[in-house]
């Protein structure tokens, strides 16, 4: 078809001496067609008057059926198109499948996620805890992280294993480090702290035993995050991506004796002293001002574990050079 452009063309050039054929060649159609707009008046129709309306709706074999699936999709948003396929069919649909994952993917409502609340607590209160893998051109350490939930003070140490010995180590280095120890830490599902979970089918925690002692020695709860629920652990979970990301990713360590000197420094001159994004704070600031003085005083000595060997744990700063 033609545009009215063309047709708009022909009117002026009719008025002058050029023939149909000669008129045909210019304008790319043919002589024909010419004859044709003359004859129905197209030439002279008043160009302003034509317009392009929208399509008609067509008929769809589904449209008979668009009741039931919005129904169906309203009470059970997560249905299957192929269950509503053969649904429809029992009521008459003789459609095909696209045009119904088409339109299912229209009506079907998803409801908003519900948003995460990480919840805050008071100064001095609890500490999360967890260990994050970092791989080094000559091994892999387990950095454990351990952050205060109210100034977000940060502490963390690499160690070479991830057992009970090292979990005893770093906490006691991170009590020391603190000044104080918190009235409750948060774990992950570790084994080390927790043995079994049952909070999902109703039933509680079964701690492991040694653990409970060395949390009694030191005057703390330990408590742990629910499965599948890693955002009431999220002040520790946004630190150990930090890590990742400003303090391992893109850094080059030399040796262990390099790593831990490294860490100490990023831990004084960046981590804690950076303004943290949820408090606006700088968590050093916070923790001077306002946790300090809250945190329980540490014992006078370290545990004794009546089952460890804690003279095997080896940190990076007490590995060999």
């Amino acid at each position: 078809m033609f545009g009215r452009e063309t047709r708009m063309l022909l009117k002026p050039c009719l008025e002058g001496d050029a023939t149909k054929s000669a008129l045909a060649r210019q304008l790319g159609v043919s002589r024909d067609t010419i004859h044709r707009w003359i004859r129905d008046g197209d030439v002279d129709r008043n160009v302003d008057t034509l317009r392009y309306g929208p399509r008609p709706p067509v008929t769809t074999k589904l449209a008979a059926c668009t009741a039931i699936i919005e129904m169906r999709l309203a009470a059970y948003p997560a249905l299957s198109a192929v269950r509503l396929l053969d649904e429809i069919r029992a009521a008459g649909y003789t459609g095909g499948y696209s045009q119904l994952t088409a339109l299912a993917r229209r009506l079907r409502p998803f409801p908003a996620a519900a948003p995460v609340v990480w919840f805050e607590t008071p100064a001095g209160h609890h500490a999360h805890v967890d260990v994050a893998q970092v791989r080094c051109p000559w091994g892999v350490w387990h950095a454990l992280l351990v952050v205060l939930g109210y100034s977000r003070v940060l502490w963390c140490r690499f160690y070479r294993r991830q057992d009970m010995a090292t979990l005893y180590d770093g906490l006691e280095d991170a009590f020391r480090f603190f000044g104080g120890v918190p009235q409750e830490l948060l774990f992950d599902q570790m084994n080390t702290v927790i043995t079994r979970d049952l909070r999902l089918e109703g039933g509680g925690l079964i701690r492991n035993v040694e653990f409970l002692r060395f949390a009694n020695h030191w005057g703390f709860t330990p408590r742990a995050c629910r499965p599948y629920r890693a955002q009431t652990k999220g002040k520790v979970e946004r630190p150990v991506q930090y890590l990742r990301g400003i303090f391992v990713y893109g850094r080059s360590f030399l040796h262990d004796a390099d790593l831990d000197g490294q860490r100490r420094q990023w831990l004084d001159r960046v981590a804690n002293v950076r303004r943290h994004a949820t408090t606006g704070e700088r968590p050093r600031d916070r923790f001077e001002r306002e946790e300090r003085f809250l945190l329980q005083p540490r014992g006078p000595r370290p545990y004794t574990s009546l089952v460890l060997d804690r003279s095997t744990t080896a940190s990076v700063s007490e590995s060999r050079r």
